[in-house]
Order: structure tokens, then sequence, then C-alpha cells
């Protein structure tokens, strides 16, 4: 599988995981009513977060499955984990069997993300894997782009349960396509399988202190996305009463991610991995700080003109970050890409759901605790890697480099 095509499977793959996010959100009212969950119930936002703390749970152990048995056996069981948990979502008949399903999707889902991840690193080094993580997440961003249309399209002419059938559908097409991808992993560099050896692995991981301080890192700015993911519905429903238009005004954020994605993806050989994260979060820091002004200002109902583009670009911002943070975490794991893969993958997505479950459970009809959680959230994972890179002395900034497109 060449280039090109094994980029877009990983996408297709990675997809895998957004579709069981951003699919869901047109539903959310429906499944108030299917539930007897009461009108505007912050409740449906738990269909995300159990979804997230199931990836969260299960990426302990597919790390060093992935790094024992290799990449394609584990990717298929996780497909195959995914495959019954969305069909069980369809067909559960109570809001707490409906979030079981949701957690035991989760634990599919990560297992296909941790795969990814370790494939993107036994391919790929340095500039060269920040950049194929870039490409991923443009294509990636395809899905909330067209996910949350495409589920109100779904619910237009089925029952609302059909966008959990479509996830279904999907996952036994990548099932397929992977089959047509080589192991990536050599039967030479399999470790063995105990817990010693896991907890050995994930020591060193700990340890490293880039690695676990970048980790960290992406654990707030994950934290925004769960809040976001949690709470959009509910802000632009509610709060700008644009109900009808979400999954457009959704869409449109969603662009900004993978523009973001594809710029990163041309810049980072310039500014370096670690001089790009320098100069984004000065961005990102000035863009919440001013939607927070823009909130208390209006009483937490500003302009929507003004305050979703704010936040698109602060989003969209985070594309400079998140690919880098993660590239700059794994670079020197290569020994222990699958181990490094599921430590990252479930802290921060974990951590992500915690945080994001805190503050999106404040979020009822203003923006203003959205907005400084945010605020609060960007700077932690701002301080975070200042403290890494203090206490790293062999850390340093890449020089500018210039590297072929």
């Amino acid at each position: 599988m060449k280039r090109r095509e094994l980029l877009f499977l990983m996408s297709a793959i990675n997809a895998l995981m957004a579709l069981g996010i951003d699919l869901m959100l047109p539903a959310f009212d429906r499944i108030r009513d299917a539930y007897d969950l009461g009108d505007g119930s912050p409740r449906t936002g738990q269909v995300i977060t159990i979804y997230f703390l199931g990836m969260a749970t299960a990426q302990v152990a597919w790390g060093p499955l992935t790094d024992r048995f290799g990449r394609k056996p584990i990717l298929y069981v996780s497909i195959g984990i995914y495959l019954v948990a969305a069909a069980g979502s369809a067909l559960a008949p109570s809001f707490l069997t409906l979030l079981a399903s949701r957690f035991v999707w989760g634990i599919g889902a990560s297992g296909a993300r941790t795969v990814t991840s370790a494939i993107i690193r036994d391919r790929f080094e340095g500039v060269d894997m920040a950049k194929a993580m870039s490409q991923i997440m443009a294509v990636f961003m395809l899905v909330p782009i067209l996910a949350p249309a495409l589920g109100t399209g779904i619910i237009a002419v089925l029952p609302w349960r059909g966008v959990f059938w479509f996830c279904v559908a999907w996952a036994a097409v990548i099932g397929v396509w992977s089959l047509r991808m080589r192991e990536t992993l050599p039967a030479a560099e399999q470790r063995p399988l105990s817990l010693v050896s896991s907890a050995v692995g994930y020591w060193e991981v700990m340890r490293t202190r880039v690695t676990a301080g970048y980790n960290i890192a992406t654990v707030f700015l994950q934290g925004v996305f769960t809040t976001y993911l949690a709470s959009s519905e509910l802000l632009i429903s509610e709060v700008f009463d644009r109900r009808a238009q979400f999954p457009f005004i959704f869409g449109c954020i969603a662009v900004l991610f993978a523009i973001g994605a594809l710029v990163n993806g041309r810049i980072v050989g310039f500014f370096g991995v670690h001089g790009l994260i320098n100069k984004m979060y000065l961005v990102t820091m000035s863009l919440t700080a001013t939607s927070v002004v823009v909130s208390v200002l209006a009483d937490g109902r500003p302009n929507f003109w003004i305050y979703i583009p704010l936040l698109g670009l602060t989003l969209g911002s985070f594309m400079f970050l998140m690919p880098n943070l993660s590239t700059a975490a794994l670079d020197p794991m290569g020994h222990l890409a699958g181990t490094a893969s599921a430590f990252g993958g479930a802290i921060r997505i974990g951590g992500g759901a915690i945080l994001g479950t805190i503050v999106s459970s404040q979020v009822s009809d203003s923006t203003t605790p959205f907005a400084i959680g945010v605020l609060v959230l960007c700077a932690a994972s701002w301080i975070t890697v200042l403290v890494t890179r203090h206490r790293s002395p062999q850390l340093r900034v890449n020089p500018p480099v210039r590297v072929p497109a």
C-alpha cells in the first residue's frame, strides 16, 4: 500500500472514532424524547463523554497488545467490538443500556485509534511524521464537516437509530479495505506480553519527560474538544436559537479544523515542531481571552457573528498544536510505539472526558461558563508545555528547516 492510500486508510479508520461522535449530535432531540430525558436536557452529553471514557479505559490494554501481536490482528478485533457495540446502541431499550453500549463502543474505537498511531510511527519519523499526522487529520476533519448533515439526512428518511446502523456499515467497509494493508511491525520486534513487560514499557514512557509532559498538555486541549462536542448542540440551539442551522454551523467550524491541519502540514517543516508549538500557543491564548471578554460583556449571550467565528478560529488553532504535540511525544518512542500511543491516547481522552464533563455540565443558557472553561484549559496546557521544556535541558526548539512538500 503506497503512502497516499495508507494515509487515506488511516484517516478512514480514525473516522470510525469520529463518526461515533459527530453522527449522533443531530439525534440528541430524538434521544431526549425516546428516553424521556426532558426538553433541553444536558444528559444527552453523556452519550459523548461515556464514549470517550470507554476509549480511554481500553487504550491501556490495546497498546501492549499491538506491540505483542502486531497491528493488523488488533485492528480486526477492535473493529469487531465496534460493530457489536454500535448494533447494541441501535437496539438499546433504555438510556442506561445506551450508555453501556456506548462505553463498549468507545473500547472498540480506541483499539482502532491506537493501531493507526502505531502504524504512523512505524512508517514515519520526525517532521515527516508530523506532516503525515497533519494529512490524516485534514482528511479526518471531513467527518465533523459532513457527519451532522449526514446524520440529519439519515434521521429525515429513517428512524433516528439509523445513525447507529450507518456506523455498523462503515466499520464493515473499513474491515474489508484494511485487508490490503501489510503488517508494519516485524515479528522480530514484537514485545513479550506480560504484566511485568507492560509495566516496564509504560514506566519508560512515563519517565520520558517530553513524552509524558506533552501528552499531559494534550489532555487539557482534549478537554476543550470534549466540552465543545458535548455543548455545541445546546449552545447553538438554545443560546443562539439556531437549531435548524446546527449541522451547517458545526460543519463550518470543522472546515477551520481541516484548514488548520492542512496548513500545519505545509509549514511545520519550516518552523520545526517545537517552534510552531511555541508560536501557536500565543495565538490560541489571545483568541480564548478575547472570547471570554466578548461573552462577559454580553452577559453570556454575545453576538453570533462575533462569538462563533472566534470559537471556530480557536478550535482551528488546535490543529497546529495537537498533531505537533503528539509527534513530539511519540518521537523518542519508536521502540514502544504501541505502548506510547496507548499511554497518550488513554490520558488524553480519559482526562479530556472528565474535564469536558465538568465544564459542559455548567453550560445551559450562557456562553460564559463555556468561554471561561476553554480559557482555563488552554492556559493549563500552555503552562504544562513551558514547565516540560524548562525541565528538559535536552529539548531544543527545532531550527527552521525547509522540507519539500
